[in-house]
């Protein structure tokens, strides 16, 4: 089994990668090592992946790579690649996510109309849903996005439901919830807060703190990853969530536990895009893929807090 995971050195890919080289897998990893945050950060991720035989990265952007020539002998797309980030895709930073989360995977998608292969998995998001009227949240629920980047990653389901209805192309869509744990990228709460707990700061909190989570640990985001290649109905799209639903003041508590002491708050104003609340209906997945979280809040917390690398607020 040959396979390519783009995004190969984030947060998720750098850990799917590895799990896949465990089990045998000969991975070609792609990643452009853009400056969202810090590159470095996200060769570190590689350490294990690269001293591995059956590991190829490549690095540059899918928008100027051969994707034909990528694609070549490929069995399986991981398609984690993307710009994230819900809060900086406002403004004229949208041309990003445009070019990043879309021009590129509609690039990808072309190459894999004419490459053999089983699954294209796509990583999609909760943004899609928004504001759901519906907790927890059925696949079947129609998307609302609340900001530019859950439209970015709507965009990109549509697209997997085009190549697969017109070009059969096998495209499985997973909408992750909040993945949390270890590698998790500086800009997102779990490791800011970590960062701030340890260092004895304040956390800055956008809004009450009230707004609740369904928290999903990522060695279950791996795990939902490589099952919707080997059983995921091509056409579909799936919710992958922990379902370790709570409010940001819940975790900070949870956090001031296993730190030993109590983490300060500092309020700031809440900011657009930010969904209220989100909870995912995994049944689908369950019937499908055999998915069954098998992590809680409290021991994924406990391991990105082992795991965790100081920020450089320099």
């Amino acid at each position: 089994m040959r396979v390519l995971v783009t995004g190969t050195a984030g947060f998720i890919g750098s850990q799917l990668t590895e799990r896949l080289l465990e089990a045998g897998t000969e991975v070609v990893g792609v990643d452009g090592f853009t400056s969202y945050y810090d590159p470095e950060r996200k060769r570190a991720n590689l350490t294990t992946a690269s001293a591995a035989d059956g590991f190829t990265l490549v690095e540059g952007n899918l928008r100027e790579l051969d994707l034909a020539e990528l694609l070549a002998g490929i069995d399986v797309v991981y398609h984690l690649a993307a710009q994230p980030g819900v809060r900086r895709s406002w403004g004229r930073e949208f041309q990003v996510y445009l070019d990043e989360n879309l021009l590129a995977m509609q690039l990808l998608l072309e190459a894999a109309r004419v490459a053999e292969i089983q699954r294209f998995v796509f990583a999609s998001s909760s943004s899609i849903y928004g504001d759901a009227e519906q907790m927890p949240t059925r696949e079947s629920e129609p998307p609302r996005p609340v900001s530019p980047y859950g439209v970015t990653k709507l965009a990109g389901e549509h697209l997997c439901h085009l190549y697969h209805s017109k070009f059969a192309v096998p495209t499985v869509a997973l909408r992750y919830f909040t993945v949390f744990g270890p590698r998790q990228r500086p800009d997102m709460a779990f490791t800011r807060f970590i960062d701030a707990a340890i260092a004895g700061r304040e956390v800055e909190v956008f809004g009450d703190g009230l707004q609740s989570r369904d928290f999903t640990f990522v060695a279950d985001a791996v795990s939902a990853t490589i099952a919707a290649a080997e059983s995921g109905t091509p056409g579909e799209a799936y919710n992958v969530a922990g379902g370790a639903q709570a409010t940001v003041l819940e975790v900070l508590g949870l956090l001031g536990d296993l730190v030993g002491h109590e983490v300060p708050v500092t309020h700031l104003p809440p900011v657009p895009g930010d969904a209220r609340h989100t909870g995912g209906d995994t049944g689908k997945a369950n019937r499908d893929l055999g998915f069954a979280p098998g992590t809680g809040l409290e021991q994924g917390l406990s391991e990105q807090l082992a795991a965790h690398t100081p920020l450089n607020r320099a």
